[in-house]
């Protein structure tokens, strides 16, 4: 169906009244796109039709391109999410925006004022070791433009795992909805804390480690071959999809215990 299709229905569930002013708005919303000469097409309602916002992949695209999509997503968000960009990208992109922030996460930059509305989700992320943070710093600051609280530890892996018993304390104290567990070389740490915590943990192997295998190839292996229940595994180096995945779940959950308290206000309404 032509976007043009989906607006003349649109505006006619409006005339005939079947359909509010805001209900109209937030259907447009959620398939709002916009197209970018000719090298690309935005999904600007992607953050309102899935929760998630569009985050630029900057790999394989020019400094001109990531700049003007940005500056575009930017008329209506205030902030976004720029994925791998290299110094020639982030050099063009402050000098097309002048007087936007931007902020180094990891290997991702974040241009833009303010911050998200919290949404009660709770992630912890873990890495096992310093080389692992700018991947892991990268899914940090995608669960956190999703409204997550998100707690850190850092460097437990199991080359010294007695570092780790700290950390699992302070973890169950926290209550997370999910966790973020960076790790390369064989990538071990998701499965181990994987059996310690009742709640999914979401594995990010990293290209960290030594020759053969060490191009992330031995993480990978090894989570997907975890033998513990409860672990799922994104790709080599995808901060954005594990920070996205963690997110989801916790917003959910955050979703589910207002639910819940909302039901127990009634009840305890009804019950004087």
């Amino acid at each position: 169906m032509e976007p043009t299709d989906n607006l003349d229905e649109t505006l006619a569930a409006v005339a005939d009244g079947a359909l509010s002013p805001s209900e109209a708005a937030e259907r447009l919303r959620r398939g709002e796109v916009r197209y970018l000469d000719e090298f690309g097409v935005l999904d600007l309602g992607r953050a309102v039709r899935k929760g998630v916002p569009e985050v630029v992949y900057a790999p394989g695209k020019t400094a001109a391109q990531v700049a003007k999509t940005c500056a575009s997503i930017l008329e209506r968000s205030e902030r976004v999410l720029v994925s791998g960009p290299t110094s020639e990208q982030e050099s063009l992109l402050r000098e097309t925006l002048p007087g936007v922030p931007l902020r180094r996460a990891g290997k991702a930059l974040v241009a833009g004022a303010g911050s998200p509305k919290q949404t009660g989700g709770r992630i912890v992320a873990v890495s096992a070791g310093t080389s692992d943070l700018p991947v892991l710093e990268e899914a940090i600051a995608v669960a956190r433009e999703m409204g997550v609280v998100v707690k850190s530890f850092h460097d437990v892996g199991v080359a010294g795992i007695h570092r780790l018993a700290g950390p699992l304390e302070e973890i169950n104290a926290f209550d997370p909805d999910c966790l973020i567990v960076a790790a390369g070389m064989e990538g071990a740490l998701p499965t181990v804390i994987s059996s310690l915590v009742a709640v999914p943990v979401v594995g990010l192997p990293t290209s960290t480690g030594y020759g053969l295998g060490g191009d992330g190839t031995a993480a990978i292996l090894g989570m997907l071959q975890s033998c513990s229940p409860g672990l799922s595994v994104v790709n080599v180096d995808n901060g954005v999809g594990a920070g996205a995945t963690a997110a989801l779940m916790a917003n959910r959950s955050a979703q589910n215990r207002e639910a819940s308290r909302s039901i127990g206000v009634q009840s305890n309404g009804s019950d004087r």
